[in-house]
């Protein structure tokens, strides 16, 4: 039986280096020695009396069977998170932990809102929240909830829309008195736009327009917080400016153009027994957003 619980361990660990392709990444990621995994490998491709990885002084590859076993591992982990999502949530209290991730955006405008109302009528419920931009499959990570923005939803999963948007191109009251106001698409390359990579592709008008940017961060919080501070245009979610735009803080451009759209839905994987706590806060999620959003957003 220790054997066998040994070469679990080993395949658990080969799957980490074989999806990074670096036994440095790989260690940093599991918290252990690039040494010891590196034995832990080798005594693996001992066992299997064949060679997993090519390796060479700049770059580690699989050998075909390394990536049968990574496929393999790949199914492995995701039955494991169905068994465990099975078994957490396989009861009738609304308690516990439920782990969401979700843009940033969204997290800091209406799911830690969310998150607190939630908590209050369950004092029993607590929370993970990853906030970030990382679209994480479900299948191979833990999280309940997922929170995205797309106008497709992934097949494979349960996803029910929370509200539709328009992007909106903005700027400072300020900036507009400094630099004036585009009167037109094409004037936008006159103007100091602030976008999140270097060369950005605005959905406004006609036909989408490739916006190069004198300042980009991956950020639209750090966006919104430079287009306040008058130091450019930007082009994000219309709910990520909407209380900025009521006031006059921001002011809109170019208004009579069309601008993307896109939907915010929530999704989870399908689960055959679906716990109380998590029916509930998807209920609630649902309820709270129709009753917060603007109706121009609802579904």
């Amino acid at each position: 039986m220790s054997r066998e619980h040994k070469k679990f361990e080993r395949l658990f660990l080969f799957n980490e280096v074989a999806k990074q392709l670096s036994f440095t990444e790989a260690a940093a990621t599991l918290g252990i020695s690039r040494g010891y995994l590196s034995e832990q490998i080798r005594q693996l491709e001992k066992e299997f009396g064949r060679p997993l990885l090519i390796r060479s002084t700049r770059s580690v590859k699989l050998t075909p069977q390394g990536e049968l076993i990574l496929a393999k591992m790949g199914q492995v982990k995701q039955s494991l998170l169905e068994l465990d999502r099975q078994i957490r949530h396989d009861n009738d209290s609304i308690a516990g932990r439920i782990r969401i991730t979700a843009p940033s955006q969204f997290t800091q405008r209406y799911l830690l809102t969310i998150c607190r109302d939630f908590q209050k009528q369950n004092p029993l419920i607590e929370f993970t929240l990853d906030s970030s931009y990382t679209t994480y499959d479900l299948t191979q990570n833990d999280f309940d909830l997922a929170i995205r923005a797309t106008k497709t939803p992934p097949q494979n999963m349960v996803a029910k829309k929370l509200f539709s948007y328009q992007y909106v191109c903005c700027a400072a009251p300020a900036y507009i008195e400094q630099h004036g106001a585009p009167s037109t698409i094409e004037e936008l390359t006159q103007h100091h736009c602030l976008t999140a990579e270097e060369q950005s592709l605005w959905h406004i008008g006609q036909e989408p327009m490739m916006v190069k940017s004198h300042l980009s961060i991956n950020d639209n919080h750090m966006l919104k917080a430079l287009a306040l501070d008058a130091q450019g245009i930007i082009f994000v979610p219309e709910y990520l400016v909407d209380r900025e735009l009521e006031v006059g803080n921001l002011m809109p451009l170019l208004v009579n153009e069309p601008t993307q759209a896109s939907s915010t839905y929530l999704v989870h994987p399908q689960l055959i027994h679906q716990s109380a706590r998590l029916a509930s806060f998807i209920t609630f999620t649902s309820d709270w957003i129709s009753r917060h959003l603007p109706p121009s957003q609802r579904q």
